[in-house]
């Protein structure tokens, strides 16, 4: 190649690799811009300030309660049983009916004891009879030792026969009242009045006063009551809670007690808490309590599985915040996010242990009007600025009514 034809070629590919030089320069700037804004914030992406939601924390006025489980009761339950032995002639009521207070259940053979009765009977008589006989003889010695016509001993034995025929006499009498009673006893009657359950026997059974087994059992559930136990724990808390006047006495002496069905619903009777045991069970650590409900309408069964919503105590300065506002570290302490004066976010601790509703009740970490952010938590880091949405602040009393109305749907 010649000279000439080099520079030639030279002068060309220098013509060729202005723009793409241009180019390279181009995307190098590009290139340099995107690292200046990827950098400026975490992950890659531009630093922005997060829009957030409050809660506006006032203190208000609620009822505390809590919910336990457990089974009901009939407030009187009696097994019907035999006084006496023998041959059961008639029984003499439905099974599952309702039955009153000392009506015949069960006829037994009577008529040994009817003998029995009658044999007492002629004794008594007898013992009466001859008591008459001693007095009058008693009487008439009275008489003669005043003239010494019978001896001092004659007279005193006839005083003594008259004390020892009376004797007889009651001995008889109890003799008598004994055998009575076996005789009604033959007639089997109802202890209390209620619902009674199936018979054990029939008609031809041999019954005997000394069996384990019961001839049918009645409850009577015209009232009902429920066990349920509760942490030891739990119930000094609450009694701390009344001595230092955070808590105090709903609706007067006595806690109101509602019962929710097994299906969720309502009791429509309220019912009362009757009293709470005076010691701890040592192997659940947990203290019974019992509660009695009316049942007018038969509509409470023994062995029915119910919770019972004790009405503790009402708090008139309770501070609240949404669950979900509140976090909860490995340890078990909970924290929110509060935005302060400089419209900040600052993590602060709180003690929150006990639910109302869909609420934390916050005791200690918050006071009134501390602005607490309920949403966009996912932005949110600490001491990082914020920006509080207008349309997304609430205060407590607002997010209360809220949780009213949906408990009430």
């Amino acid at each position: 190649m010649s000279e000439t034809t080099f520079h030639q070629a030279r002068g060309w590919a220098r013509h060729m690799m202005r723009p793409l030089l241009a180019t390279l320069s181009i995307t190098v700037v590009f290139m340099t811009a995107g690292c200046d804004t990827h950098s400026a914030g975490p992950g890659g992406l531009p630093a922005q300030t997060a829009e957030v939601g409050v809660l506006t924390i006032s203190p208000q006025r609620i009822v505390q309660t809590t919910e336990l489980s457990g089974r009901l009761s009939a407030l009187k339950v009696s097994e019907v049983r035999p006084q006496v032995s023998g041959i059961v002639l008639k029984r003499l009521f439905v099974e599952g009916s309702d039955v009153k207070a000392s009506q015949v259940l069960y006829q037994i053979d009577p008529a040994t004891y009817q003998a029995s009765y009658d044999q007492a009977r002629g004794t008594l008589e007898k013992a009466k009879a001859t008591l008459a006989s001693a007095k009058t003889k008693a009487d008439r010695y009275t008489e003669l030792v005043k003239i010494n016509a019978v001896s001092k001993q004659d007279y005193d034995d006839a005083v003594a026969a008259v004390r020892e025929d009376a004797a007889d006499v009651t001995a008889d009498e109890a003799s008598l009242e004994s055998a009575r009673v076996n005789l009604q006893y033959t007639r089997v009657r109802a202890p209390i009045s209620g619902r009674i359950g199936a018979s054990s026997v029939t008609e031809g059974a041999l019954v005997t006063s000394q069996q384990t087994t019961a001839l049918a059992t009645i409850n009577a559930f015209d009232q009902m009551y429920l066990d349920v136990t509760r942490s030891s724990a739990e119930w000094l808390k609450l009694r701390k809670e009344f001595a230092s006047g955070r808590l105090k006495k709903a609706g007067g002496d006595g806690a109101a007690v509602t019962l929710l069905m097994e299906d969720g619903t309502e009791y429509s009777h309220p019912g009362t808490l009757q009293f709470s045991g005076i010691t701890v069970d040592a192997t659940t650590g947990s203290v019974t309590l019992r509660a009695t409900f009316p049942n007018p309408e038969g509509e409470l069964l023994p062995g029915m599985f119910v919770r019972a919503r004790l009405t503790e105590g009402e708090d008139d300065a309770a501070i609240l915040v949404p669950q979900g506002a509140v976090t909860r570290a490995s340890d078990g302490g909970a924290s929110v996010y509060v935005v302060d004066g400089s419209g900040n976010a600052r993590q602060t601790a709180v003690k929150a242990d006990a639910a109302y509703g869909d609420q934390w009740i916050v005791t200690q970490g918050l006071k009134p009007g501390d602005r607490v952010i309920v949403s966009g938590l996912q932005q949110v880091r600490a001491d990082a600025p914020v920006k509080v949405a207008a349309d997304a602040s609430r205060t407590a009393s607002e997010a209360s009514a809220t949780l009213a109305a949906s408990v009430q749907h």
